[in-house]
């Protein structure tokens, strides 16, 4: 199903600490175990990440759309009135995101 949120990410100062934080008052187990150590859960079809920021950017909270075409989604952005942050990108084998920001430039992925 296209459109639908599939996954969200938090990322501040201290990945390890957020990791803890939201371990401990969720009850979430987070898979660290890959370079960088950023931390994944699963909730169904959902996933999450929690980790560190890069390298002086500030933290931010953003959830991303799954879509069949990010060019299509990127075009309708911009005729709205938003802008595109970062065009389609391959960041793993068979994982593609975009990120854009709407018109009071809060930041939204596309997966």
């Amino acid at each position: 199903m296209a459109n639908e949120i599939v996954h969200v990410e938090v990322v501040g100062k201290d990945g390890p600490a957020l990791q803890k934080f939201y371990g401990d008052v969720f009850g979430w187990s987070l898979d660290t175990n890959n370079p960088g150590g950023y931390g994944m859960y699963r909730q169904g079809e959902l996933t999450g990440g929690i980790g560190p920021a890069p390298e002086g950017q500030p933290g931010h909270v953003t959830f991303y759309v799954r879509t069949d075409d990010a060019n299509a989604v990127l075009a309708k952005v911009e005729a709205a009135g938003g802008r595109v942050l970062m065009p389609p990108t391959e960041v793993a084998p068979e994982t593609t995101v975009a990120l854009f920001a709407d018109p009071e430039g809060h930041v939204v992925g596309l997966m």
